[in-house]
Order: C-alpha cells, then structure tokens, then sequence
C-alpha cells in the first residue's frame, strides 16, 4: 500500500509540474511607424525594440509596410506600445531662408533669397545653376571617326542643410556653394578647359526661430567685391 501510494504520488507531480512552468501565451501584433519615413530611423526603432525587450520575442520590421511585427507576451506587447509611442513621435518642419548679400566697394549691387523645407532629423538639398561640359577624353572608331567623351560639371549655387532639435534651440549644419566659369582657361591661347572659381562655407550653428544669423563673410580675391551669407528659420509644423 505504501509503495503504490507513493508511485501514484510521483506520476501526480509529473503531470502538473510543466503546467505550473509554461510561460505566459505569446500573441502577435502590427504596428504602423506612421511618423517616421527614413529607413535609418526604421531601423533604429527596430534596434531599440531589440534590445529592450525579451530576448525571446521576436521583432520583424516589414519596410514596404512601413509597420513592425512583434510577436511577444501581452506584458512586452504593451511594454512595445508605449515604446513606440515615444519613439514614433510627429517632427517638426521648419522653412530656411538664406540671404546672399553682394556688395561692392561698400555698395549694395544685389541680395538673393532661397528658401528650402527641412524635416527636424533630416536634409535638404537646393540647387541652382547650368550644367557645363568639360571634355573628358577622345577615342577613335572604324566606322565614325573621332568620338568625343563629355562629362558635366554644376555651376551656381548649392545649398545642403539638416536640422537637430536641442533644448536651446536646433542645431543647422549647412554648406553652402558657389562656383562660375572665370574668363581665362586652363591652357592660354588654346581650347583648354575651364577654370571654376569656388567658394564654400560648411559649418554648424544653433539657430533661433525667427532670429537671423549670419553663417559667414567673404571678399571675392581679386575684386573690390563683399558677399554677407544669412540665414533665418521659422517653423512650420
């Protein structure tokens, strides 16, 4: 009697024991990043998700979609909720207005105004210009002479502008370009190719909405000629 009790007893246990260990029911959900557009940031939430959440869950992140598939516990879904509330934030747009001001010899002879549309996190790029063509090489062929291989050059300005938002302000990063065609060429007295006058100002600054900030002063060399660069932002969004 006692020995069968006692079997009886350890086949209970072995029935209840992987009931009372079994994990808590996963279930699978879609969530839609409807803020964000850039696959950087894509892939950084799916990081972020990664490393927070239970090593076991399971985090696919569907670009076409733009959505991400967590299958986890109810606890980590709701953990991936507020997660992605925070992260999936709306960003701000801002509009930059950059003034180009030509003097010469103290007097105002022209101002220029360009405006771009920048995502708070993201880049800009304005351009405006000709393309010139600058001969590359030459090859000879059986059927249609000489050929000539041409390539393209921008000339005019250049704008590249990302914005950061901080707790004093946001942060610009900017460069801008100017470049033309000077009267002489490469080889004097000869169809060279021509000489491009550049001139660049790349730097980073914290701007204030609605407060114009001077990016930098320049005299053109050889010239008696000034040109002031300034840019002010405002926001839109």
């Amino acid at each position: 009697m006692t020995l069968a009790l006692a079997f009886c007893g350890q086949g209970a246990w072995a029935q209840t024991a992987p009931d009372a260990a079994k994990p808590d029911s996963e279930s699978v959900r879609t969530f839609y990043l409807t803020n964000i557009s850039r696959a950087e940031d894509a892939t950084e939430t799916i990081t972020a998700l990664r490393n927070l959440l239970d090593p076991t869950d399971k985090v696919f992140l569907v670009p076409s979609q733009n959505a991400v598939i967590v299958r986890a516990s109810p606890e980590q879904l709701l953990l991936t909720q507020k997660l992605l509330t925070d992260l999936n934030r709306l960003k701000k747009i801002y509009r930059l207005t950059y003034t180009i001001t030509e003097t010469d010899a103290g007097k105002r002879i022209g101002i220029q105004h360009f405006s771009l549309i920048v995502v708070s996190g993201g880049k800009t790029t304005l351009k405006q210009g000709s393309k010139v063509p600058l001969v590359t090489g030459s090859y000879t062929t059986g059927t249609s002479g000489t050929q000539t291989q041409m390539t393209y050059i921008d000339v005019g300005l250049n704008f590249d502008a990302s914005l950061d938002e901080f707790v004093d302000g946001v942060r610009l990063r900017t460069k801008v370009e100017q470049s033309a065609i000077a009267e002489e060429k490469s080889s004097p007295g000869m169809a060279g190719d021509p000489i491009v006058r550049q001139t660049v100002l790349e730097g980073t600054s914290i701007l204030v909405p609605g407060k114009p900030l001077v990016l930098g002063s320049l005299d053109i060399p050889d010239s008696t000629r000034h040109l002031d660069v300034e840019v002010v932002m405002e926001a839109v969004r």
